[in-house]
């Protein structure tokens, strides 16, 4: 194995959830609001916070952590209760975080590009009792006479004593709402327990210190802001830098403003940057480490990066709303003979790849990758069905088919089910092909990834019609309940059924093989996003 185990602080094996027995980090926080007290305790007056000229040290940030709990308790939220939170990458989306984690209760981040539809369906399988938003998403605030709405601008501070309700480790901290391969919104539970290890693991195999300036160039309400840049920034003390929306010349303007030593990124966003005319010229030497995630990262882009930045170092990681942490990372060290991989396991963390009768197979044989450790959630909000179905031994099941070889690196053979992954942004087909099928004219639908050269996969939609309906109403139609990157960007409108094969089911890869073809001679989609 590439890890060494000396790295990372000392573990021991405990019993979490009542039925799992992992290897824990001994000496931790005991829950996610203490990763900021002890940073405030260790360096009061150090930068924590930056969006522009807003700079908030960590002594700051936690008097503002503790002024919109007291505010929060004042409305009567309290241990348990769930808040949603719609809010875009700011200061104040972090101040919400760990106000609610102050108070116990239990934070529902949510992404500001989902539908008024999306968001009732969250509101009301988490049964939150309040939305903190930030006046910008009121054209996807549902009608939900039982829930109070707050504008976070306007929460009045409270001079009342603050509840001393700090929640127990392994209690709920968050709920991330995931969509799987039936479409249905499934709500994973992210404990305390699994953030603070995440930070932990992110901190000793990044090797971040308080020197460290962090730039969060992706959505901050997703596991990987919450957890991978978030968590981790408090638990190391180093400054978190945030950017509300990512575009590549701004990232390599601030990058450069900030001095900027570390970020965590899709390969889209690498590839968007080397795109950029003066990326040759820029004064990035500060800049030591890149990782990247959500797909895999062409070798002609680390090749560029490499050439343009000798010094930077380079890291591939693994991982998912149910493992909170890249579970597997590849180290520096390794990133260009063991480029295919997507990293070996962290220490106190395991990966077994298993057969259909849950059996592991041989190094170098394909199966389903079981992935366990304090970093794996408990379970689904709520949906036992779907818990039992995807946990097994403390093991969860990830749906994706890789293989392992004699170092213990594994390789990603094939993606979850149906996903499609645009520029980093998972989309299930299940989930549009649903939407499509309400319509009463599609007879049926099939959802599958066009190749694009600079986000990956495009979404496509093939539509067999009984009757007349335009492609701009179907847009709309998705447009409506579904998040907007997940809307079809081109179709193909038949009466032609569906390929199928011998069992009945709809052949995607036929399907995706006749689209292509016919697509070859078209004008090539644009580059730009």
């Amino acid at each position: 194995m590439s890890w060494s185990a000396s790295a990372f602080p000392a573990m021991r094996y405990e019993a979490l959830f009542g039925d799992r027995v992992v290897p824990c980090f001994a000496d931790r926080p005991s829950n996610f609001y203490d990763l900021l007290a002890d940073s405030a305790a260790r360096a009061p007056d150090g930068a924590a916070l930056i969006m522009g000229d807003t700079v908030l040290t960590w002594a700051l940030l936690a008097t503002e952590c503790e002024r919109v709990a007291r505010a929060l308790a004042a409305e009567g939220i309290c241990a348990t209760d769930r808040v949603m939170i719609l809010m875009n990458s700011s200061p104040a989306f972090v101040v919400t975080l760990l106000a609610v984690a102050r108070l116990g209760a239990i934070g529902v981040p949510f992404s500001v590009r989902a539908s008024a539809t999306e968001v009732k369906y969250a509101l009301d399988d988490s049964g939150a009792r309040m939305i903190i938003h930030d006046g910008e998403q009121n054209s996807r605030l549902p009608d939900a006479p039982d829930v109070a709405y707050r504008n976070f601008a306007a929460l009045t501070d409270d001079d009342g004593p603050l509840p001393d309700s700090l929640a127990d480790e392994q209690a709920a901290a968050f709920i991330l709402y995931t969509s799987g391969t039936t479409g249905q919104p499934k709500g994973a539970v992210l404990s305390h327990i699994n953030i603070v290890h995440a930070a932990l693991y992110y901190e000793a195999a990044m090797e971040l210190t308080v020197d460290d300036r962090i730039i969060a160039a992706v959505p901050l309400n997703h596991v990987t802001g919450i957890a991978a840049l978030i968590a981790t920034s408090l638990r190391a003390g180093a400054c978190l830098i945030l950017m509300p929306t990512f575009k590549a010349q701004s990232f390599l303007d601030l990058a450069e403003a900030e001095r900027m030593t570390y970020t965590l990124m899709v390969p889209t966003m690498y590839n968007l940057c080397l795109l950029q005319p003066d990326f040759s010229k820029r004064h990035l030497s500060a800049w030591r480490l890149a990782a990247y995630g959500g797909a895999p990262m062409p070798e002609p882009t680390i090749r560029k990066l490499a050439k343009a930045l000798p010094s930077l170092s380079f890291a591939n990681c693994y991982g998912s709303t149910e493992t909170i942490v890249a579970q597997l990372i590849t180290p520096a060290t390794r990133a260009y003979d063991k480029r295919e991989s997507v990293g070996s396991p962290l220490p106190g963390t395991s990966a077994l790849i298993m057969d259909a009768n849950g059996c592991e197979v041989s190094p170098g044989d394909p199966g389903e990758m079981w992935l366990s450790g304090p970093n794996v959630i408990s379970g689904y909000w709520r949906n036992k069905e779907a818990t039992a179905k995807n946990f097994q031994g403390g093991f969860w099941k990830s749906g994706d088919i890789a293989a392992v070889d004699a170092d213990g690196f594994i390789q990603v053979l094939d993606r979850a089910k149906d996903m499609i992954n645009r520029g980093g942004l998972k989309i299930y087909s299940a989930e549009l092909e649903n939407v499509l099928t309400d319509h009463p004219t599609v007879a049926e639908a099939a959802v599958i990834a066009k190749p694009c050269p600079i986000l990956g996969e495009r979404v496509h939609a093939v539509v067999v019609l009984q009757g007349p309906v335009k492609e701009d109403t179907l847009r709309a139609l998705c447009a409506k309940r579904l998040s907007d990157y997940k809307v079809p960007e081109s179709w193909t409108l038949t009466n032609t059924p569906l390929p199928r094969n011998p069992n009945g089911k709809v052949d995607k890869k036929l399907l995706r093989d006749q689209v292509i073809k016919s697509l070859a001679e078209q004008i090539p989609i644009s580059t730009q996003d």
